[in-house]
């Protein structure tokens, strides 16, 4: 019988593909996972796998490309963010991705990370609405509009917690794994011919046209290295300095509640908003997940 699994998903924005990456590694070698914990991505992905969703969400998602994206943003003028971010939950729920149901009801144990930024303190959802907690945690601060809680008003799980091992259910476990999807390490992408987005000539005529600012405003320009004359996308820019508090949050969190294996992989891996390229960083993700776990022994 394989070992049992305990699993604590960080947050990422696209990154945090990698997650089913690490998870079908993980069932690749016939291990169960009992538990998991997970914030913003990381809540996302978990929680769809434990809704057992997450097969059909990853079918779905490696087939988006970067003008698929750009149509799920629902942009605002609002003062809390300038996304809504509800066109895309309401995609991934009219699809079936996020199903209407509550937490305690999900096959597998599952704690959902947000940040209140009224009351400054971490809510650990492990009951309630699934959708509502989702949305909360993934609400990266002035960029998605955040939801409002009961007594003040939620944001992403990552600000506080942006890797939740200490919220990790781990009684019935016999290892513990965390993935850390924000790692300071290089990431080497793959041969171009070896990466496809699924667009046809017309959709890459039409996106050479937004191409420009796309990157001005969301990743900048990932063509050249980050130097002095090189400008970050508003988005990337923001995201890297909460970034910067989030790394910290994350070495803290490891060397109090270390796992049994950790899975770094890099946060060079892909921009916040780049989910067209999920097929290349969900298999950064189970490469990476099979080297820590060979690594270990395991």
């Amino acid at each position: 019988m394989g070992k049992k699994v305990a699993l604590a998903l960080s947050s990422g924005g696209a990154r945090g593909l990698v997650h089913i990456g690490v998870i079908d590694e993980i069932e690749k070698r016939g291990y169960e996972i009992v538990s998991l914990s997970g914030s913003s991505m990381g809540a996302l992905v978990g929680g769809m796998y434990s809704a057992g969703t997450l097969t059909d969400f990853k079918k779905w998602i490696i087939k988006l490309n970067r003008m698929d994206v750009l149509g799920l943003v629902d942009f605002t003028l609002g003062t809390n963010g300038f996304i809504k971010g509800e066109k895309i939950f309401e995609e991934m729920q009219k699809k079936g991705f996020i199903p209407d149901k509550s937490i305690e009801k999900l096959a597998k144990p599952m704690v959902i990370m947000a940040t209140d930024i009224i009351n400054n303190k971490a809510i650990a959802y492990d009951k309630g609405d699934l959708r509502k907690a989702l949305r909360a945690s993934i609400s990266i601060p002035g960029v998605f509009t955040p939801i409002k809680g009961e007594k003040g008003l939620l944001v992403d799980g990552g600000v506080l917690h942006p890797l939740p091992l200490e919220q990790l259910q781990r009684a019935d476990a016999d290892l513990v794994i965390a993935v850390d999807c924000n790692a300071i390490i290089p990431y080497k992408k793959p041969k171009e011919e070896e990466v496809t987005h699924h667009e046809s000539e017309e959709d890459k005529s039409a996106f050479e046209q937004l191409k420009e600012k796309w990157y001005e405003f969301f990743e900048g320009d990932e063509k050249k290295k980050l130097d002095k004359d090189t400008k970050l996308g508003y988005i990337d820019l923001l995201y890297r300095v909460i970034q910067v508090m989030m790394n910290s949050a994350t070495k803290q969190a490891l060397k109090d509640f270390p796992p049994d294996v950790l899975v770094n992989t890099s946060k060079d891996a892909c921009g916040v908003f780049e989910f067209y390229r999920a097929k290349e960083i969900i298999s950064h993700g189970q490469q990476s997940c099979a080297k820590a776990l060979d690594e270990a022994g395991l």
